[in-house]
């Protein structure tokens, strides 16, 4: 799995002019699914989103997690994470055919409600409008294989 994972103020997804998601402080998750992965995969990589410590403390050091800030995230289905770049037009090839990619992206949001996170989404394989304010900016590129 593959995520860019953005420390937000707010954030908010749209389809067809109606907001389907919104939060407030929190993280903005673009998830994108690859063909290897599997529910492991999804657990090992909320755990590390959810107790990534960049949220100011006190003093103004990135010291707290989502959780000790209280906030939520709004997670995005994001298939061009795995984008073959080598010709002018990206190839999608690398992503996960949508059916495994559609059950780990939910599977994934629910390990994250049941770490007691407070989760928005967008629609799996809609044309979304992604709003942000971003908090920083605080932008972190997380790769299950590298992790």
């Amino acid at each position: 799995m593959r995520s860019v994972v953005t420390r937000v103020k707010s954030a908010s997804v749209s389809i067809d002019g109606e907001v389907k998601g919104a939060i407030g402080q929190g993280f903005l998750v673009l998830l994108g699914v690859g063909p290897e992965d599997t529910e492991a995969t999804a657990d090992k990589l909320a755990e590390k989103i959810c107790n990534v410590r960049v949220f100011s403390d006190e003093a103004g050091k990135m010291n707290l997690s989502l959780d000790q800030v209280q906030g939520d995230m709004l997670v995005i289905s994001q298939f061009t994470l795995y984008a073959d770049l080598k010709k002018r037009r990206p190839g999608f090839s690398h992503a996960a055919p949508p059916d495994q990619a559609n059950r780990l992206y939910e599977y994934f949001m629910e390990q994250l409600r049941e770490k007691g996170v407070k989760v928005e989404h967008g629609e799996f394989g809609a044309d979304m409008q992604v709003a942000s304010v971003n908090d920083g900016p605080v932008t972190l590129c997380f790769d299950t294989e590298a992790l």
